[in-house]
């Protein structure tokens, strides 16, 4: 009997403004391309949860004493626009699934990165090695 291991990655869509210059046809063209792509995922099994985020919100920080201010930017390529949550068999099979979104033509990123079923710096040595995500080949 083959186990197959799954490792959860989570895609981050960075860039808020992707769609600056298109024709609001093309915008709605390219957010079909999107859906279609994610319906793909989903009826793979492979996406689990995502969502977009609106541009605006919070960042709180602990400069000069606990603060909140208005953030992140819109304009800013950093911002994260939405995020899914995949199950896979590993980070690189995660990381070929990105290269597909169709946001990547309009100037979006995409950032990859394995979820830890705990925060990291709580497992011991061992722990910490035996939680990292499965590599393709390995």
């Amino acid at each position: 009997m083959s186990t197959q291991t799954t490792t959860e990655c989570m895609l981050l869509f960075r860039g808020t403004d992707w769609h600056k210059g298109l024709s609001p046809e093309e915008i709605q063209e390219v957010v079909k391309q999107m859906y279609a792509w994610l319906d793909r995922l989903t009826a793979q099994g492979k996406a689990k949860a995502g969502k977009p985020l609106f541009p605006e919100g919070k960042i709180v920080s602990q400069k000069k004493g606990r603060s909140v201010a208005d953030g992140p930017f819109a304009e800013s390529k950093e911002a994260i626009a939405g995020f899914f949550l995949l199950e896979v068999g590993s980070l690189e099979e995660a990381a070929e699934i990105a290269k597909d979104f169709p946001g990547l033509n309009y100037g979006a990123t995409v950032e990859v990165r394995p979820v830890a079923p705990e925060c990291p710096l709580a497992l011991s040595p061992r722990e910490q090695s035996a939680a990292q995500p499965a590599r393709a080949g390995a």
